[in-house]
């Protein structure tokens, strides 16, 4: 039986999979929810750091969501000390224009943002991590995603995360022991099946769901990742 381990992307925290079934294992990446900051974040820094957190090393399947898909890719390479069965990668964003790194980087370089109150803070944390209406303000994924302190809030994520970069995915795909499953809501905008189809691999694309499948339907991919034992 396979042990199930589900990625959640930037902004977010484990807790997003909070309707998925157990058993499964849903860290928070590094920068994010209670998890540790890095001093830098690549993929690579972030992959080793999940890989040595988790409870187990074989067998796995990744279910990774955005950021969390290349995660998931990377800890496929077989360079983490982890075996890797099956990933899918849900939602990734391939095609990156300067712009777009552009601005992710200027948010890197921001500080810490400050609220007076726990409702602008989550309002802020639903925001950045896309998940406005799908999710309610008092829930304990929101809760898990921001922090207050000496009577302020802030998210808990770090703002360096937003420097992680674009990800290299036809090299990843190809690093691969795993099989690859690229997955997408029909309705996201951050990709195309065009797009997926042309990185070659499966590519499964889910009706009627957008950006954040995996929470809006939480069963939509009980056909992709198979068991999710032990």
């Amino acid at each position: 039986m396979s042990s199930l381990v589900l990625l959640h992307g930037l902004g977010a925290t484990g807790r997003v999979w909070d309707g998925w079934p157990q058993p499964r294992i849903a860290p928070d990446l590094p920068g994010h929810g209670s998890a540790p900051t890095l001093p830098r974040y690549t993929f690579e820094s972030m992959a080793g750091a999940v890989a040595e957190a988790l409870p187990v090393r074989e067998g796995l399947v990744v279910v990774g969501h955005s950021l969390g898909g290349v995660i998931g890719l990377e800890l496929a390479s077989g360079r983490y000390g982890v075996q890797v069965d099956r990933v899918v990668a849900l939602g990734v964003k391939v095609s990156w224009s300067a712009d777009d790194l552009g601005r992710a980087g200027a948010l890197a370089q921001k500080p810490i943002g400050w609220f007076e109150s726990r409702d602008e803070a989550a309002a802020r944390f639903l925001k950045v991590s896309g998940l406005q209406g799908l999710v309610e303000p008092d829930s304990g994924a929101v809760e898990h995603g921001i922090k207050q302190v000496d009577g302020r809030w802030r998210l808990a994520m770090d703002p360096g995360t937003w420097a992680v970069g674009a990800p290299g995915m036809e090299k990843l795909i190809a690093a691969s022991q795993a099989e690859v499953v690229l997955a997408r809501g029909e309705l996201d905008p951050m990709n195309t099946d065009a797009e997926l189809t042309a990185l070659g691999g499966h590519v499964v694309t889910l009706a009627g769901l957008g950006h954040n499948a995996h929470v809006e339907d939480p069963s939509a991919l009980d056909h992709v990742h198979g068991q999710a034992a032990t």
